[in-house]
């Protein structure tokens, strides 16, 4: 892992969202599900997962998801359970209620707040199945009341055998009984426009490969998007007082998620450097995913030596970093000093897993320096909020001629005359419209 100075390290990263030849068969894809529905979504799973179904094979019975409970191991069910009741517990205090403020005059101005009414999660497969990520994108959607909640995943996550059983049984424990084995760009398309078998949702979250967040992108407009996720990212601010083996650890669990995620180690300690430099090597060798991991310490990985604890701060916020763990004598007083980070890890024992899995916060966290200005998936994400207005005739003649007067700079004089025709009415005149 290679030690660099901060200004020998390019600390803005550029990542291309797909080649353009990704992008248009992304575009080819998303305009056939649009117009054939069914016949293209199961031409291209065949085409693309290798599975030949038909209309009626698509969603997943209720036997199979009771079937998966015998494929996965007690001990994974009980963890399930356990993290699923931390999320709730964390999200459960984000929950907003519609308000309404009435003023002296009888005005009453206020916010309604409802869920949206379906919803649909992408669960991936390829490399890596994630029943953690279920729990992430349904529990806070549950949590705001929406009603429908549709989980799509590719047919072949779990081989043979079919969708991986965790993916079942995490789907299951959620609430989740509308399953259908599709993925990719299709199963996107799908959700956002609806085919024979499926119906559109109003919201799609969920990671994906780059065709599934190229497909989002596309999307996007005809339906809402949690976001349009970059490879996973973790940046330590470690100080001398951090245990290299720790920090080194934590690094590698992020760049074992895939070849172009990021880990970055940034300290103002040489020697903490060497060796967590040492032992992120010694640690590789013995990593189940090592030539993954390998490729992502070499090609996106670097441990920045700073002169300051202030100078490694500054190169904290200006990396905006989905994941961040400080790592120092006194991590609580440094918390205040970070402005741009999507989820913030206190002390050595806070490893960046124990909010992935199991904390309760969510895992679905802003990447690419997003998180400069958004945030994690919470119940936020799963309700919209309408404005509401009731003004009283008294208010109205007291305000009118503001209005009109704001109506009128602006040239909007159809604007100014719907309140000036009121005042008028009630006898307070106006400044010129059905004046005799």
């Amino acid at each position: 892992m290679k030690v660099v100075s901060s200004k020998d390290f390019k600390l803005e990263r550029e990542v291309e969202y797909g080649t353009p030849e990704q992008n248009q068969a992304v575009k080819e894809i998303v305009a056939a599900i649009k117009k054939e529905g069914d016949t293209a979504l199961l031409r291209y799973t065949e085409q693309f997962d290798r599975v030949a179904l038909t209309p009626n094979q698509l969603r997943v019975t209720p036997e199979e998801l009771e079937a998966a409970y015998g494929r996965v191991e007690q001990s994974f069910v009980s963890a399930i359970q356990a993290a699923a009741a931390n999320i709730r517990a964390f999200h459960a205090r984000q929950k907003r209620n519609s308000w309404m403020d009435l003023q002296p005059d009888g005005t009453i101005l206020g916010q309604i707040i409802r869920p949206l009414k379906r919803v649909g999660v992408y669960v991936p497969g390829g490399k890596a199945a994630y029943p953690s990520s279920v729990l992430m994108n349904v529990i806070p959607a549950q949590i705001a009341g929406v009603p429908e909640i549709v989980m799509v995943t590719p047919p072949s996550t779990g081989g043979k055998e079919g969708i991986d059983p965790y993916i079942l049984v995490a789907a299951a424990e959620a609430g989740v009984n509308e399953i259908y084995r599709v993925g990719g760009a299709q199963a996107v398309a799908a959700l956002a426009f609806g085919t024979e078998s499926i119906a559109p949702v109003d919201k799609i979250c969920g990671p994906g490969n780059i065709y599934v967040a190229l497909a989002k992108r596309e999307v996007y407009g005809a339906v809402d998007i949690d976001s349009i996720a970059g490879p996973s990212e973790i940046v330590v601010l470690a100080d001398e007082t951090a245990e290299p083996a720790y920090v080194a650890a934590d690094l590698l669990s992020q760049a074992e998620h895939d070849e172009m995620a990021s880990a970055i180690l940034v300290t103002p300690s040489q020697s903490l450097a060497d060796n967590v430099a040492a032992e992120v090597e010694r640690q590789l060798q013995e990593l189940p995913r090592q030539a993954i991991a390998r490729s992502s310490v070499e090609n996106y990985g670097a441990i920045i030596v700073v002169e300051s604890m202030e100078e490694g701060i500054s190169v904290v916020n200006r990396l905006a970093p989905e994941h961040l763990e400080i790592v120092v004598e006194d991590p609580m007083g440094l918390v205040g000093s970070i402005e741009n980070a999507g989820a913030i890890f206190l002390g050595a024992y806070s490893s960046e897993p124990v909010g992935d899995y199991f904390a309760g916060p969510n895992h679905i966290i802003p990447t690419n320096g997003t998180a400069r200005f958004s945030s994690p998936v919470d119940v936020d994400d799963f309700i919209k909020k309408s404005s509401l207005i009731y003004y009283s005739k008294e208010a109205l003649l007291r305000d009118g001629k503001t209005i009109i007067e704001l109506a009128r700079r602006e040239g909007l004089e159809g604007h100014a005359r719907a309140i000036e025709i009121r005042l008028k009415n009630e006898g307070k005149g106006g400044d010129g419209y059905g004046e005799q």
